[in-house]
């Protein structure tokens, strides 16, 4: 009578080991991956913007509440035949960048997704909503705490000068520019968090890099804000400290417990 060999001899991978490592893929398929999210992003993006234009001309009525506030002589105008119409586009653009913002962050989620464990991808729809709330709560910072003293700054600087009439085209890039930007700032904390997550960096690391961290928001602050003056950039800034402060904590609550031999 023959004999099977018995399991003990060829041990099997259980399915539920493979669930927990990441999926192994080729650079062709990684290319293919990217191309697919990129073009469901891409459409999203398209899809909203579409649908914001209808609303481009009361949110620029929306957008110049604080600079009406700050001055009674602000106006806009404009110098151009296509002025007027590139900055309502220019407006529907950033508002539909803003509503897709939760598709975009689940796709770039989406492309990283097959390196993680099953255990990881859990997270995955948790940090999406996270990721939008501290996008819309860095837009709401821009619009309603940095844009009205830097506006009040700017044009009311030069007193009894001149009369601020400002170009729509000027007035809508300065405006959108802050508020995307800043909202992409303020994913700082999850940026961290991601980063020590996947064994890049330590909180300790982060720590030690405080000085450098101070200097970089500065150095954000001033490509972020369309403008050089130091108000605009001290109200950026200032949040941004605040905010990597808040992903070294994060960090330090996710970083994997390695023993002292695997820190040194």
């Amino acid at each position: 009578m023959s004999t099977r060999p018995t399991t003990a001899e060829e041990p099997s991978r259980e399915p539920e080991d493979e669930a927990k490592e990441g999926k192994y893929m080729t650079i062709m398929e990684h290319l293919g991956e990217l191309r697919y999210r990129l073009i469901v992003s891409a459409l999203s993006v398209v899809a909203t913007t579409g649908a914001s234009i209808y609303f481009a001309g009361r949110m620029l009525n929306f957008l110049k509440e604080p600079a009406e506030d700050r001055s009674d002589a602000f106006f806009l105008i404009f110098t151009e035949p296509m002025e007027g119409l590139v900055a309502h586009f220019r407006i529907a653009l950033m508002a539909g960048i803003t509503f897709a913002m939760p598709m975009l962050i689940y796709q770039t989620l989406m492309f990283v997704t097959p390196a993680l464990t099953s255990k990881e991808k859990r997270w995955v729809y948790a940090i999406v909503f996270a990721a939008t709330l501290a996008f819309a709560a860095g837009v709401a910072f821009a619009f309603f705490v940095a844009l009205p003293p830097a506006l009040g700054f700017l044009l009311n600087y030069p007193e009894d000068v001149a009369e601020p009439h400002i170009k729509i085209g000027s007035y809508v890039d300065f405006v959108t520019r802050l508020l995307l930007w800043t909202g992409i700032v303020f994913e700082t904390p999850l940026l961290l968090m991601g980063l020590a997550r996947l064994g890049v960096v330590t909180s300790r690391q982060l720590l030690r890099f405080w000085r450098y961290a101070i200097v970089g928001a500065f150095i954000v602050a001033a490509i972020v804000t369309p403008s050089i003056d130091p108000v605009t950039q001290s109200l950026v800034a200032g949040p941004i400290i605040v905010l990597y402060g808040a992903g070294v904590l994060l960090a330090r609550l996710v970083e994997p417990r390695r023993g002292l031999a695997e820190r040194i």
